[in-house]
Formats: structure tokens, sequence, C-alpha cells
């Protein structure tokens, strides 16, 4: 007589999965990390997307990239509505970001990584690929504590408030771009301190969720949508506050939208609108960064970093592996 170990369906994510799309964010970061510093950004990307695709290949699930590549005219992979597993398995949705910071990487810079979420079919936003904009603020604050439509003074007094500290004593993340002056001029206004990132902004939002290792009480700014859904994604499982809202500027993009499923374009999304059932999310670091240590080349063995959480739980697990079969990052 056979015995097995059967797993609830309501589990399978956690159980089975949990590990599994950790050697898929691992695959990913150690291809991408092969290029680092190659000023190829991207060769780099493509390398990640290869990898990330052939694993993904390997799961038990009936999956769809919800937040991909772009989408499939501009993507050669990876892109939106594309299917990925064996077909076999829970349904369920998936978005990828497999190199965010391909900059990073190319300049082997602090911060790349290899990043992705899976949830239950149908429960993550299907986002176009434009711009969206972003508030983010850590656990333990009243709900509604920021507000998007509020201004960046406005935001970083309210929350010096909750926090029951002056506004100087409050540090706000902004991705270093010329479209954001306005945005740092506000939060400097008010005496707060304002931390420049050059690109990566899911892990720039998973940032506030940890301020007392970080030092990061804030996240504002306009980046790109797919990273919104990422980010909120991981802020699902470790808590915290996200308000985003589309940046739909051209009848182009409005009709994207509207294909996806968006009906309002002025809708302000908050973390339950963007992720709604239970999920996981993985990401490997590609080069080291104040959130994940990068992949290390050793003469035997590869090393990576990688964080995985899942949101029904709320555990947050760090892997940290040691690769000695090295053939399995090879092409198949």
């Amino acid at each position: 007589m056979s015995t097995h170990i059967s797993v609830p369906p309501q589990l399978l994510l956690e159980r089975i999965l949990t590990l599994e799309i950790v050697r898929v964010t691992e695959r990913a970061a150690v291809s991408a990390a092969r290029l680092r510093g190659h000023g190829q950004e991207k060769a780099a990307d493509q390398a990640a997307v290869d990898a990330m695709r052939r694993e993904l290949n390997k799961l038990p699930i009936e999956g769809t990239v919800v937040i991909g590549e772009g989408e499939r005219d501009e993507a050669p992979m990876l892109f939106i509505g594309e299917k990925v597993g064996l077909n076999a398995g829970p349904q369920v949705d998936i978005a990828v970001d497999p190199l965010e910071g391909t900059t990073l990487c190319a300049k082997n810079m602090p911060g790349a990584i290899a990043t992705m979420a899976m949830a239950d079919g149908g429960t993550l936003l299907h986002a176009p690929d434009v711009y969206m904009e972003k508030l983010a603020v850590g656990p333990g604050y009243a709900k509604g504590v920021v507000e998007l439509d509020a201004s960046p003074a406005d935001n970083v007094r309210r929350l010096a408030k909750a926090k029951g500290v002056e506004p100087g004593a409050i540090t706000v993340l902004v991705l270093d771009r010329p479209r954001h002056a306005d945005i740092i001029a506000g939060i400097r206004s008010t005496g707060a301190a304002v931390r420049l990132i050059t690109d990566g902004d899911v892990a720039g939002v998973i940032h506030c969720a940890d301020p007392d290792n970080t030092g990061v009480d804030m996240y504002i700014g306009t980046g790109g949508a797919p990273e919104g859904v990422l980010a909120a994604a991981a802020l699902r499982c470790i808590g915290g506050q996200m308000q985003c809202r589309l940046i739909l500027d051209s009848d182009e993009k409005r009709e994207r939208a509207h294909k996806m499923g968006v009906t309002d374009p002025k809708m302000i999304y908050g973390i339950e609108d963007m992720v709604r059932g239970d999920c996981l999310f993985a990401a490997t670091g590609v080069t080291t960064g104040s959130l994940l240590s990068g992949v290390k080349f050793r003469k035997d063995v590869i090393e990576t970093e990688t964080v995985v959480m899942r949101s029904v739980t709320g555990t947050v697990r760090y892997i940290k592996a040691e690769h000695r079969q090295l053939d399995k990052f090879h092409l198949d």
C-alpha cells in the first residue's frame, strides 16, 4: 500500500510553489548576473527573461502572465497574456519583472533584482505597460493616513503627525527623474529628507515596509505600472499601504487599458484592488543592494539570496542558497 501526502488546494500556493518560485527568480538572477557591468541592458534583460520562462514552464500550474515584459507585439517572451506552466495544477496569475534595474545590472550598480509574483487566477490587476502614479507607506498607520491626491508636503506632514515626529525626521524615497522635480521640492519644503534612487522602484516601495532598518518612511512618484503591481504584491504580504493611478494620457493608452478591463481610467487603486487573492512574491538579488545580496560566482559554487513572501500567513523567508550543480544554470 503506497502512502502519499495530499495538500489541500487552498494550501497549494504555499506548500508546493513557495520554493518553486524561488527557483524561477534564482535562475533569472544568475543569467542576468553573468552580464553585470557589460553595458548591455537588452542582453541582460533577455537572458533573465529566457531563464525565467524556462523555469515557469516546468511548474505544475496553469499560469497566465498578466504583468509581463510588455504586450505581445513588442516582447519576444513573457508578454502579457502568455500561458506558462505544464497546463496542470492550479490556475494562477503571474506578474514578472525578470530584471528590475536593467541599467543597474548593465553598470554593475547596487539594487538590480529578478522578481515575480504569483496569485490565484483572476486576482491580479491586468495593467497595461504604462506609467502609474504611486504613493506607499509602511505598516502600522490608520487607513488613509496619506492620500495620492494630497500634495507631497501635506503627505509628509500627515505621516509625521501619525508617527509622532517632526517632518524633519521623515525620509521619502523618490526615483531620480526630471519629472519628479516638483515632488522633491515639495518634500524638502517641509524639512523632510529625500533619498534618490536611479532605478528599481519595486525594491524602493518594499523599503517603506521596514523603516527601522531602511530609514525610508514613504515612497512617492511615477513609474511603470507593472512594477506597481509587483510592489503591491509584496506589500500585501508584509503590510503597508499603497495608492496608485494609471497614467492614461492618450486615446491609445485608454483603449489598451479598456481592453484589459480597466473601466474607470481615473480610479485610485489600493493594494487590495491590485492583488485580491492569496499571493506569493519572490525576488533574488542580481547586484548587491540594500534589500538583497547579489549573485556570487565562486570556483565551484554559485551563491544567491532570495526573499519569498506569502500574503495569507505574512511569512517572509530569506533563502541563501549555494548551488553546486552548475549545469542547471546553462541553456537547455
